[in-house]
């Protein structure tokens, strides 16, 4: 591979990661707020959905932090993950 193929690679490669970055969602545990009501007994609404799956990769970083695992832990939370048809949380 020439130098100048080389260089198209890395710069087609840091783009890519680039924008991975750009969209990934960054951690908010208070995005996951639609989801209350669902934790106390309500209904599953899509707006939780569409939070719990955008924060999907931050949920075992909740379920270790002592003010958030309860809920990220408990019967309830996954359930609520389960209606939104999201894996158990493995962690």
């Amino acid at each position: 591979m020439g130098k100048t193929a080389a260089s198209v690679l890395v710069i087609a490669l840091f783009a890519l990661l680039a924008a991975q970055a750009l969209h990934a969602a960054p951690c908010n545990p208070s995005a996951l707020s639609p989801c209350g009501g669902a934790l106390v007994g309500g209904v599953v609404t899509r707006g939780c959905c569409v939070q719990l799956r955008a924060q999907q990769g931050c949920l075992c970083q909740y379920a270790r932090n002592p003010a958030y695992r309860g809920y990220v832990n408990g019967p309830v939370a996954q359930s609520v993950a389960r209606t939104c048809g999201l894996p158990r949380i493995k962690c």
